[in-house]
C-alpha cells in the first residue's frame, strides 16, 4: 500500500512560526535539532519539555532557552518518570478545575540514543505499559555525543568511537550490531511509532501531525546526524542525513497499533557512498580498505529491504 501524506503535501503547508528560536549551544550542523525544530512547528508551544541528560541538556543552559513553554531537566535515565509526573499533575489541575481543559498542555521526552537505547529503556517500558499520554522524541546519533562519542548501543557495526576504536584486533572498529529500538517499542504496542530524518521535512511534519490524533504513547526515532561525533564538515550534514536514507540505512516507517508502514523506499544508493563522508568510518577505506566490513553493512541493508518487500 502506498503512504499518502493528508496534512503536508507540500513545503509551503510547512508553518512558517519558529518555536525553537536560535541561539542554543548545540553544535553547529547538529541533526537533532533541526528534526526538534520541524516537529516544534506541528507541536506548538504548549508543551512541556521533559529533558533527560545528554547533548540536548545544551538546548536551555540556564539563564537562556529556545522555547517559549516550559523545560524539566532530568537524569539520563529518568525522563519518562519526569513525564508522568508532569502529565499526572497536568490532570489533577484539570479534574479540580483549576486548568482549563482547552489550555492542557503536551508532554514531550527529549532523549539521546544513549538514554533512549540504554539508559532509560525500563523507564521508558513502564511509561508504556502503563498506556502514558506522551510523545518521545529521541535524537539518535549513534553515540554518547555529549561526554565525548563513547559507544552505545545505537552505534553501528563498523563505526569508530572513542570507546571501540579500531585496532590490530578490531580494524573494522565497532563489532556490534545497532539495538533495533523501533521494534523493541512496538513490541509493547502503543497507538504510534515513527523515524524520521530532518531531510524529509514533510515525512516528518505529516508524521507529527498523525501521532497527534493518538492518546497514549508517541514515539519518535529522528536521525541525528552529528558531524562533531562523525568527524565530518557541518555544512555537510544535509547530504550526510540524506544519504543516510537513500543507502537504505536509516527507513523512513511508521507503525499504527503495530501495523508498519513504510513511508519512503529509496532507490537505494551504495552503503560505500554514505561511509565514505564520515571520519568515525575512515578506517574502513585507509590505509588498508577493509571490503569484508563494508560488505557486512551492505548485506545487512540488502537483508532488511528483502524482508521488507516479502
Amino acid at each position: 500500500m502506498t503512504w499518502q501524506r493528508e496534512t503536508f503535501k507540500k513545503i509551503k503547508q510547512i508553518p512558517r512560526e519558529e518555536h525553537v528560536l536560535p541561539g542554543t549551544a548545540l553544535c553547529a550542523g547538529c541533526g537533532g535539532l533541526e528534526a526538534l525544530r520541524l516537529a516544534a512547528k506541528v507541536l506548538g508551544d504548549d508543551v512541556v519539555y521533559v529533558n533527560a541528560a545528554g547533548c540536548f541538556t545544551m538546548l536551555a543552559a540556564y539563564p537562556f532557552t529556545p522555547f517559549k513553554g516550559s523545560w524539566l531537566y532530568t537524569t539520563m535515565g529518568s525522563a519518562p518518570a519526569g513525564a508522568q509526573g508532569v502529565r499526572d499533575a497536568l490532570d489533577v489541575l484539570i479534574a479540580k478545575g483549576r486548568l482549563p481543559k482547552e489550555e492542557d498542555l503536551k508532554v514531550v521526552v527529549l532523549g539521546g540514543d544513549g538514554s533512549t537505547y540504554d539508559m532509560a529503556l525500563s523507564s521508558t517500558s513502564g511509561a508504556i505499559t502503563r498506556k502514558l499520554d506522551f510523545y518521545y522524541f529521541c535524537y539518535d546519533n549513534e553515540a554518547y555525543g555529549n561526554t565525548g562519542a563513547q559507544l552505545s548501543p545505537a552505534t553501528p557495526y563498523g563505526a569508530r568511537t572513542t570507546t571501540s576504536p579500531c585496532s590490530l584486533q578490531h580494524p573494522s572498529g565497532t563489532t556490534q550490531e545497532k539495538k533495533d529500538i523501533f521494534e523493541i517499542w512496538r513490541a509493547h504496542k502503543p497507538p504510534y511509532i515513527a523515524t524520521v530524518a530532518p531531510r524529509y521535512p514533510l515525512d516528518l511534519e505529516e508524521k507529527f501531525a498523525r501521532a497527534a490524533k493518538f492518546t497514549g504513547p508517541k514515539l519518535f526515532l529522528a536521525l541525528s546526524a552529528c558531524p562533531t561525533g562523525w568527524l565530518y564538515d557541518p555544512g555537510e550534514t544535509p547530504e550526510v542525513a540524506k544519504l543516510a536514507v537513500e543507502s537504505g540505512l536509516w527507513p523512513l516507517k511508521e507503525a499504527i497499533n503495530g501495523e508498519v508502514t513504510h513511508t519512503y523506499i529509496p532507490k537505494r544508493k551504495p552503503v560505500e557512498e554514505y561511509l565514505k563522508l564520515q571520519g568515525r568510518f575512515r578506517h574502513l577505506f585507509e590505509p588498508t580498505r577493509q571490503d569484508d566490513a563494508i560488505r557486512h553493512i551492505q548485506a545487512r541493508v540488502d537483508e532488511y529491504w528483502q524482508q521488507v518487500k516479502g
